[in-house]
């Protein structure tokens, strides 16, 4: 039995067309199901947990990159199938995931080709789409082997599912893209270099695939994980134990 989990803001007029034409493809595809909404008091990993216990086997997220994030930063340790149909804006993870925005997407689901993915660990809760930290002054430890610091601030950004699109300046018109890869999670450092009157300048991020990695600075530093922001002192961040089996396109990006 599959059921359906949609964001909140598909409710809005503009998608009740493209939302009808994939229930229809859904049912023709014989994969139609209960659909549930999304709201700020949703818990994920309890209403998952309930739908599996009356028999669901797939569970199918239906939105964005942050509808994905909400929902699986939840219910990571949740044994079943997840799938994903994107729709809208904001949608990066869903082409990593060679799964395409809109009633395409309905085919991909039907075919149901499964990997398994990891899972981002960070004091103590999941994050799926990407981790950054706020341009701050930090210290970050690789693996226990290796130390970097800057000068002064230094963004974070660490991927999992979601690519890092960047520019080497902000009058750039090329927009430097790099994908995640399957097995390790990728740290960009962009260090700040304190401009001449006011401001800052990026550099050039460097690239680190990690396994573990430890951020720790004297003051709090901001830290937003699949759109929760937090403080933090001191920051582990490394792959969970636990995997999730994603139905996924055969044009993914691992």
């Amino acid at each position: 039995m599959y059921v359906y989990i949609y964001d909140n803001f598909l409710r809005q007029k503009k998608y009740s067309s493209l939302i009808k034409a994939m229930e229809i493809s859904l049912t023709d595809y014989g994969i139609a199901g209960k659909i549930l909404r999304l709201n700020n008091y949703t818990d994920a990993k309890q209403v998952i947990e309930d739908e599996i216990k009356r028999g669901a086997k797939t569970i199918v997220i239906v939105g964005n990159d942050g509808t994905l994030g909400q929902v699986l930063s939840r219910a990571a340790t949740v044994d079943c199938t997840f799938g994903f149909l994107p729709v809208g804006g904001n949608n990066t993870i869903g082409e990593v995931l060679g799964i395409p925005t809109g009633v395409e997407a309905c085919d991909v689901l039907s075919r149901r080709r499964k990997e398994r993915l990891d899972v981002g660990w960070m004091n103590n809760r999941y994050f799926i789409s990407q981790l950054h930290v706020y341009p701050a002054k930090v210290e970050v430890l690789y693996d226990e082997r290796f130390r970097v610091t800057a000068s002064d601030k230094m963004e974070i950004i660490v991927c999992n599912l979601q690519p890092f699109f960047w520019k080497k300046s902000k009058k750039d018109k090329d927009v430097q893209v790099v994908h995640p890869q399957d097995g390790k999670l990728e740290a960009f450092l962009r260090p700040l270099t304190k401009a001449r009157w006011f401001g800052y300048n990026y550099e050039d991020p460097s690239i680190f695939p990690f396994e573990e990695m430890e951020i720790k600075s004297d003051e709090p530093f901001v830290v937003e994980a699949d759109g929760r922001k937090s403080k933090e002192i001191k920051l582990k961040i490394r792959l969970a134990h636990s995997k999730i089996d994603m139905i996924v396109g055969r044009n993914r990006k691992f």
